[in-house]
């Protein structure tokens, strides 16, 4: 299978490229060089956000890994400054990964691309990036793919957009279409680093300590696209570690921080995810191998 792989320079990419590479034929897009590892693959200097790019792009490909986004609210009132520094517009985000989808998702249709897997967030939930002093509704512990999104800013929604454009893809032209909701990814050096500095938690995280190994998204993106003959045309799985980056149970953190929650949690035990993988198990037998705390 030839497949594309865009954001080919981030931080997921050597590890989906690693995963893909002796099975399938790549081609790398990115703005900036990947990894020279990957020298021996066909790299297109490219921008999502330039629709001709993308049609190039995507000439003679099967599937794609798409990996490319802005990372975080560029226009979030408390990160202005990080972005002014950085000499971003306020509107990249939303550019980025919006309009740069919509421009690959028409250019994929057009050129005959059968499947696509998008690397999403979970925060398309909305219980990150909270602009308003509202706090965030949970319904339910732990949080699977039936529980409602609530996004306020631009990263959050435009991964929740995100979602629904692929949606609407499959229904209206038949590409098959994945999206995973991946935890903050840990590299083996980040994973290091936290078996370091693991510390007692002194206060309410609002990205519920969640984690997931690189190789692990990369695992799942490799499934997701090889089996995507027997899977639903579209669908969305929760990406995440089982574990939590604390020390403490799931629980306590929970009896210590946001008590109010406590009905919620009964279920909870150990340092079990605030997150559910278990639908992503079930559609391709993805499993979690990696862990920070046997490293300690």
């Amino acid at each position: 299978m030839k497949v594309l792989v865009t954001g080919a320079s981030g931080q997921l990419a050597p590890f989906v490229i690693r995963a893909l590479r002796e099975r399938h034929d790549l081609v790398l897009m990115s703005r900036h060089p990947p990894d020279a590892e990957f020298a021996a693959f066909p790299w297109l200097q490219g921008d999502l956000t330039v629709y001709a790019e993308c049609r190039r792009a995507v000439q003679g490909v099967d599937a794609i890994q798409h990996l490319a986004a802005q990372p975080w609210p560029v226009d979030h009132p408390a990160l202005r400054g990080r972005a002014a520094a950085q000499g971003l517009p306020f509107d990249v985000t939303f550019q980025s990964n919006v309009v740069g989808l919509y421009y690959l998702m028409h250019a994929a249709v057009e050129a005959g691309v059968q499947c696509v897997v998008m690397a999403g967030s979970n925060c398309a939930l909305g219980h990150g990036y909270r602009i308003s002093q509202t706090p965030f509704p949970f319904q339910a512990l732990p949080i699977d793919e039936h529980h409602p999104s609530y996004p306020e800013d631009s990263y959050s929604y435009s991964k929740l957009a995100g979602e629904l454009l692929l949606a609407s893809s499959t229904r209206a032209y038949g590409i098959h279409t994945y999206v995973t909701r991946p935890a903050a990814i840990y590299s083996p050096a980040r994973r290091q680093q936290l078996a370091h500095t693991a510390a007692p938690a002194t206060g309410w995280d609002p990205w519920l300590w969640t984690w997931v190994g690189s190789e692990d998204v990369a695992s799942a993106h490799r499934l997701l696209m090889e089996g995507a003959e027997t899977l639903p045309p579209h669908a969305v799985y929760y990406l995440t570690a089982e574990d939590t980056t604390a020390l403490a149970p799931s629980a306590a953190l929970i009896a210590r921080w946001q008590p109010t929650l406590l009905p919620l949690a009964a279920e909870l035990h150990g340092h079990q995810a605030f997150f559910s993988t278990q639908k992503l198990q079930q559609a391709v037998g993805w499993q979690h191998h990696t862990s920070w705390r046997d490293l300690r």
